[in-house]
C-alpha cells in the first residue's frame, strides 16, 4: 500500500490515512507495537475505519518500516519521548485534534503516556496488550525473540516490513533486555488520564499478564477492561471481530 511521508529536521516518518474524514471530525490514530510498522497492520486500519466510521491514521515510528532508521541506541525513556515529543508533532503537522488513540503493546503505552499530559486533548484510548510495568514474563519472551531472530527465519519475515530490519529489531530488543529498563513503570501517570480507556488483553498473552490491564483499572478513573480468550499478544490478529466490535461500541459512547 502506498504511503506518504512527513519530514522533521531530517527524520522521515511514513504514514497513510484509511477511510474518509468523518462528519463529526473524529480521527483514530493507530500506534504500533515494538516490532510494528504501517505494513504490519495489514488491512486492519481499513477494517477499523469501516467499523467505526472514523478516518484512521497509521504511521511507522522512527526506526521502523519506511521511516528513518535509528542512528543511536534507544534510551529507557524512549516511549516517553515518542508520547511527549513526536506524537504531538505528527498530530499537529496533520491537523488532528482530539483523536481516539488505538495503541498496541508499546503503542498502547505511548498512548497512555501521551494522554496523561496536562495539555492532552485525546478523546479516548483503546489500548491493546498495554505495558504499564516490566514483568518477568515479558523479559523471558523478549529474550526468546532475540534467539528466534538469530536462529530462525524471523529476521527474514520482519524484513518484509522494515527498510532496515536490524535497526528495528535491535532498537527494540536491546533496550527491553537492558537491566536499567527493569524499573520502567508508568503506573504513577495513569490517574492523570482524563479520557475514557478501553484496555483489551488476550488471556494467553505471552508478553504480559492480566495484571497489566488490572493496573489500569485500579488507577485510571474512567477505564473498562476486555479480556479475550484464545488470544495472545495481538488481539487485532487473534480476535479481530471482537476488537472491531469493542472499538465501534467504545467510540460510539465516547465521541
Amino acid at each position: 500500500m502506498q504511503t506518504d511521508q512527513l519530514n522533521f529536521e531530517g527524520r522521515r516518518i511514513e504514514y497513510r490515512l484509511a477511510g474518509p474524514a468523518s462528519a463529526d471530525g473524529v480521527d483514530l490514530v493507530m500506534l504500533h507495537e515494538g516490532l510494528g510498522s504501517v505494513s504490519m497492520w495489514r488491512d486492519f486500519p481499513e477494517q477499523l475505519a469501516q467499523a467505526t466510521g472514523c478516518r484512521t491514521l497509521v504511521y511507522s515510528r522512527h526506526g521502523y518500516g519506511g521511516s528513518s532508521p535509528l542512528h543511536a541506541p534507544r534510551g529507557v525513556d524512549y516511549m516517553h519521548e515518542e508520547a511527549r515529543i513526536w506524537l504531538p508533532a505528527i498530530l499537529e503537522r496533520l491537523g488532528i485534534r482530539r483523536p481516539v488513540l488505538f495503541g498496541h503493546s508499546d503503542g498502547a503505552s505511548i498512548a497512555l503516556i501521551h494522554a496523561a499530559r496536562s495539555e492532552s486533548e485525546v478523546a479516548g484510548i483503546i489500548a491493546l496488550a498495554p505495558h504499564v510495568k516490566v514483568e518477568e514474563l515479558t523479559v523471558r519472551s523478549i529474550a526468546a525473540a532475540k534467539a528466534a531472530y538469530t536462529q530462525t527465519d524471523l529476521r527474514a519475515r520482519l524484513s518484509r516490513h522494515h527498510g532496515e530490519v536490524d535497526s528495528a529489531f535491535w532498537g527494540w530488543n536491546r533496550i527491553w533486555l537492558d537491566p536499567a529498563f527493569l524499573s520502567w513503570n508508568i503506573e504513577a501517570l495513569l490517574p492523570s488520564i482524563r479520557c475514557p480507556i478501553l484496555a483489551i488483553q488476550g488471556e494467553d498473552d505471552e508478553y504480559g499478564t492480566m495484571e497489566q490491564i488490572a493496573s489500569i483499572a485500579r488507577a485510571a478513573p474512567d477505564s473498562r477492561l476486555l479480556a479475550l480468550p484464545a488470544c495472545r499478544h495481538s488481539p487485532h490478529r487473534d480476535q479481530p471481530q471482537a476488537v472491531l466490535a469493542a472499538a465501534r461500541e467504545f467510540i460510539s459512547l465516547t465521541t
